[in-house]
């Protein structure tokens, strides 16, 4: 998607350590018409796969999930990283290694929430080491639901994540795919 690869030349900065800061306008700040375009991208994309839930983690993907929601018609799933007092009953549990925080979270997701009979597409911010697609992607199979794919804001193809994933056999659709990222603060797109 060209005017995600552009925002991100312009708007964008590489950190130290492998970091793509994207906070003005996808993180932190959420620049809500460019949203909306990814969710149409997104939609033609998916849209004839029967999509009934998107499925996201928390926080960074939820901004992006609910307009991608609103275009399918269809509830939001967040994976939530703790477990609090108004979550009873059952749920779904998976591991997750945050690559930005360096931390490991149990996520959860009712299972009130998720059924059998879901088609489900997996929504997030980004695509690094894959640690969070995996999680996303074995509460759905707990479930005994359909991943039907992920949607992905941007993908780092030079870390691993992508291209394990795929092997085995998760579609997934990058609307950027990022090929390196400079000291200098060159980005180099797929």
């Amino acid at each position: 998607m060209r005017l995600l690869e552009e925002r991100i030349r312009t708007s964008g900065r590489v950190k130290e350590g492998g970091i793509l800061k994207v906070d003005s306008f996808l993180n932190h700040q959420m620049d809500i018409t460019l949203f909306e375009q990814m969710a149409d991208e997104f939609w033609r994309l998916y849209g004839s796969d029967g999509v009934t839930k998107i499925l996201t983690i928390e926080a960074s993907g939820i901004g992006i999930a609910v307009l991608v929601g609103q275009k399918f018609k269809c509830p939001v799933i967040f994976a939530k990283k703790t477990k609090t007092k108004n979550i009873d009953g059952a749920v779904y549990t998976s591991k997750v290694e945050s690559f930005t925080h360096g931390q490991v979270y149990d996520i959860i997701v009712s299972k009130d929430f998720l059924h059998a009979s879901d088609r489900v597409l997996i929504i997030d911010d980004f695509l690094a080491n894959g640690a969070a697609l995996s999680g996303l992607a074995e509460l759905v199979s707990a479930a005994g639901a359909t991943l039907v794919g992920a949607g992905i804001a941007i993908e780092k193809a030079f870390q691993p994540g992508g291209e394990q994933l795929r092997a085995r056999g998760i579609r997934i659709e990058s609307l950027a795919r990022i090929k390196s990222m400079g000291p200098d603060g060159a980005i180099e797109f797929c």
